[in-house]
């Protein structure tokens, strides 16, 4: 049965239509605004994936490049591995959608978003994270939904919904919101340093249109959705749950008081063997029912360990910070190091430095565009003590290290101030929870270490909540299980003037604004003392970049003009080069590179500076002789550009012979008087001044006058 619906969206007709397309997927849905629409499909397995104790969900969201118009790159010519923003995009479908399924269901489920038509003043994520719900709402598959999804901007000091790809530059907010009717669900944000109030306001802001267009979704799920499959559901049984809970309540109740997370998990790993081993000998090992049983009494006694004994497991407040250390310098050959630890999280941050020609080409739906900031995360298996081949990154690894990213965007220096590609590269050495946000205090570190001139120092701290109905706790600095068995995960980075990011993730039915207003006044008291320590191990950047790293000096020039710096087959540049020792670097836009030591450099802007240079009349340079003939002087002003200084400008006296006054090489301040088709007239007269007539000589010359 086809059908089409449309609501409005930021005063902008949505239209989704069903039933039309991809009709044996469970659910689908074609959502279009303006020129941009999205195809979103959700399937499910028949069965139920044999062994799993998890939700089998993978979210996929599919540029195709003939959208916007684009022949993809590469010799195949066609789509390949899914770009950074197709990959962040994903998480951005998953993580709302993710908690929303029964805990019992084990299908394998896989939602697609595939871009068919590009229009950057319509984001297809929001659209793809819109489509997601929809399809999954009207399928069989038992999804607890739906959920809405809006951006905010905040542009020129208002709040802006879904604002368009341009206008997502110019916005000081890019704040992604999922939510149901009653609940927040996810947030991620990218922030100019605003205050926790605003964010705040633009959160819950957004959270009254994520209730509309829950409405418009119900409306479709009531005239096209179908019954929810029958699945096997997981009963417990009670008798068997309580002959584990007597075996081990005890002991496992104290192996979560033990601190150190190794000897924490390796104590449950050895209760629950043996916990198997006894019940194989009794012949009444039920697999699924004791790791589900397990895993229950486990979250059941740690939420009772924070709820009723208020407590944490390492003994700290809720309010308390994991110890820190860290310290810059320490790898001596890289451009710029630093060893960032909190508790049982370490990361280590190393930074390069290269032309900005190095820069990262993105090619994506929008025009081709280059990076000159990049954050790089990795988490080797080491890091919890485990062994696997190591692998490409995948999609936790490139959500931290854009998360990362964005919280130190706002405090880097502009093009014009460090004219650098920029590159960080976190390794995650061991973790315990909040390794993240250990990256942005060791990139911040690690910047300075390097001499980039950031506007101030970023640190992030990941913040939770335990949640009973009755007396919620907000836990400060998060670890492992606090993370896993509790509710919330909101991570905050920002300087001691505003937020720059935020990221986060609900397991509830609801989070309200006096929790998060609190969260956020916790997070901001943590970040003052993380920033406080940091301060104490390097106060600013360094006033010198590593010896290792390359001398870069950046100037910008008319895009017009590249073809005078560079010369008819590279002669200009190739010239400049052997002169200063420089290496140039131009880009398409007019960006100038220029590679060499202080003195080489200055001397090669100087010269690039000259090229471009508009002459206009009435400028004055001190030029150089560079011939003289008989009715003047060629006087070079500008690197290979010379005009005419006739005899007759010289001086205001007459001069039988040039060369009694001017000889090759030297140095004459002169001031341009015309212009005529490349040619340069120049003057020396015209800034002398004008010699006096003595009284004498007029009084004689009147004496004359009147003899005559």
């Amino acid at each position: 049965m086809y059908k089409t619906y449309t609501t409005m969206l930021n005063n902008e007709p949505l239209h989704v239509e069903i039933g039309k397309v991809a009709k044996q997927a469970n659910g689908a849905c074609w959502v279009r605004q303006g020129e941009s629409v999205v195809l979103v499909t959700a399937t499910a397995s028949t069965k139920a994936r044999e062994g799993a104790d998890f939700l089998p969900l993978s979210c996929d969201y599919e540029e195709k490049y003939y959208s916007s118009g684009k022949i993809p790159g590469g010799f195949n010519k066609r789509e390949g591995r899914p770009g950074t923003n197709a990959i962040l995009t994903s998480r951005l479908i998953d993580r709302p959608i993710r908690p929303l399924f029964p805990s019992d269901y084990h299908h394998s489920i896989q939602v697609t978003a595939t871009v068919l038509s590009y229009d950057p003043n319509y984001p297809t994520d929001i659209l793809a994270m819109i489509g997601s719900s929809i399809a999954l709402s009207v399928s069989d598959i038992p999804f607890q939904g739906p959920t809405g999804s809006v951006r905010v901007g905040h542009i020129d000091g208002e709040m802006v919904l879904n604002p368009s790809v341009e206008d997502q530059k110019r916005s000081r907010l890019n704040l992604a919101v999922s939510g149901t009717a009653d609940a927040i669900m996810m947030v991620e944000a990218e922030v100019d340093l605003l205050e926790e109030s605003d964010v705040l306001d633009a959160i819950f802001n957004a959270h009254e249109e994520i209730k509309k267009l829950v409405a418009f979704i119900d409306g479709i799920v009531d005239e096209v959705g179908k019954e929810n499959m029958e699945y096997e559901r997981l009963v417990i049984d009670e008798d068997y749950k309580k002959t584990i809970y007597d075996a081990v309540y005890d002991k496992v109740e104290e192996a979560l008081w033990i601190a150190d997370k190794t000897e924490q998990g390796h104590e449950l790993t050895k209760i629950k063997d043996a916990l198997i081993a006894d019940l194989e000998e009794k012949e009444d090992y039920r697999d699924v029912q004791v790791n589900t049983i397990f895993e229950g009494l486990t979250q059941e006694i740690f939420r009772k360990q924070i709820l009723v004994d208020r407590k944490r497991s390492d003994g700290r407040s809720f309010t308390e910070i994991r110890p820190l250390s860290s310290e810059v310098g320490l790898l001596p050959r890289v451009h710029g190091s630093a060893l960032f630890t909190r508790g049982q999280t370490q990361a280590l941050t190393s930074v390069t430095l290269a032309a900005l020609t190095e820069g990262q080409i993105i090619d994506g739906l929008d025009p081709e565009y280059t990076k000159r900031y990049v954050h790089h995360y990795n988490f080797p298996s080491y890091s919890v003590g485990e062994t696997r081949p190591p692998r490409s990154p995948g999609r936790r690894e490139i959500g931290h290290g854009n998360l990362a990213e964005r919280a130190l965007i706002p405090v880097l220096p502009s093009q014009d101030e460090f004219p650098y590609y920029i590159r960080v590269v976190n390794e995650i050495l061991e973790s315990n929870g909040s390794s993240s946000q250990a990256s942005i205090c060791g990139s911040t570190l690690a910047l300075m270490d390097a001499g980039v001139p950031i506007h101030a120092p970023v640190a992030g701290i990941a913040m939770g909540l335990i949640d009973n109905g009755d007396d919620p706790v907000i836990l400060t600095d998060i670890q492992g299980l606090e993370d896993h068995y509790g509710d919330m995960d909101f991570k905050v980075a920002g300087t001691s003037e505003g937020i720059t990011a935020l990221q986060m993730d609900i397991k509830i039915d609801g989070v309200s604004r006096e929790i998060l207003a609190r969260a956020l006044k916790q997070a901001n008291d943590a970040r003052m003392e993380l920033l406080a320590h940091m301060k104490g191990t390097i106060a600013a950047p360094r006033e010198e970049l590593s010896p290792y790293a390359p001398k870069i000096t950046g100037l910008q020039i008319d895009p017009d003009k590249i073809g005078e710096v560079i010369g008819s087959g590279g002669k200009v540049i190739h010239k400049i080069t052997e002169e200063t020792g420089a290496q140039i670097e131009i880009e398409d836009d007019g960006r100038v590179s220029i590679i060499a030591n202080d003195e080489g450099a200055l001397v090669a802007k100087k010269i690039i500076e000259d090229i471009v240079h508009e002459l206009e009349v009435g400028e004055i340079f001190e030029g150089t002789v560079t011939k003289v003939v008989d009715f003047g002087a060629f006087v070079e002003i500008l690197w290979g550009r010379e005009g005419l200084l006739h005899i007759s400008n010289i001086d205001h006296k007459r001069i039988a012979n040039v060369d009694d006054v001017l000889k090759e090489g030297d140095k004459v301040k002169v001031k341009v008087m015309n212009l005529d088709r490349g040619k340069i007239g120049l003057s020396r007269k015209a800034l002398l001044p004008k010699p006096e007539r003595k009284q004498g000589s007029v009084e004689k010359k009147n004496e004359n006058k009147e003899n005559k």
